[in-house]
C-alpha cells in the first residue's frame, strides 16, 4: 500500500510540528519549507488535519498551527485516518472493487499480509517516536536536508 502524496505531506508536517515545542505556532510557509511541499498543498493539508482534530489551529497575527500540549499522543493511523481513510489499508492492492477473501485478485493473500502489517505499526506508532528519531539526526524530513546531512559526511 502506497500512502497518496497528501499522506504523505501530512505526515511529514505533523512529525515536523511535534518537533517543535508543544503549543508553538508555525505558519504554512515555515512548514512547506521545513517538509518540501508547495505551500497551497500543504495549507489543504493543514487545514484537513485542524478539521479532523488532529492538530490545533488559531488565526489571525501570531496564529498559525501546532500541536497542542494537553492533547494525547497522535497516532500515525490517526493522521492516516484524516487524509487517506482508515479503510485504506483494506483496499485491493490491483484496485479491483470485487477483492476479497472469496474473490481474491492474484495478489491478495500477500498483500493483506504486508498491509495487515503495516495497519498494525501506525495503529501502535506515535507521531512523537517519529519525531524522535529526525531530531537525533537520524531520520530527516525532505530530500533537501537529506543532500545536506550526505554532502557535509
Amino acid at each position: 500500500m502506497m500512502f497518496s502524496k497528501s499522506c504523505e505531506y501530512a505526515l511529514r508536517a505533523v512529525i515536523y510540528l511535534c518537533i517543535e515545542e508543544n503549543g508553538v505556532k508555525m505558519n504554512i510557509k515555515e512548514i512547506s519549507s521545513k517538509i518540501g511541499s508547495p505551500e497551497p498543498f500543504t495549507a489543504k493539508i493543514l487545514q484537513t488535519l485542524a478539521r479532523h482534530g488532529v492538530i490545533s489551529s488559531q488565526k489571525g497575527p501570531g496564529g498559525g498551527f501546532y500541536i497542542d500540549a494537553d492533547s494525547e499522543p497522535i497516532k500515525v493511523i490517526d493522521v492516516i485516518g484524516a487524509i487517506d481513510g482508515r479503510d485504506s489499508f483494506d483496499k485491493c492492492g490491483m484496485g479491483l472493487n470485487t477483492c476479497n477473501d472469496s474473490h481474491p485478485c492474484p495478489i491478495h493473500d500477500e498483500y493483506k499480509l504486508c498491509t495487515g502489517k503495516l495497519k498494525e505499526l501506525v495503529t501502535n506508532k506515535t507521531v512523537s517516536e517519529l519525531a524522535q528519531g529526525v531530531k537525533s539526526g537520524k531520520y530527516h524530513l525532505n530530500s533537501i536536508q537529506a543532500m545536506q546531512i550526505a554532502m557535509a559526511s
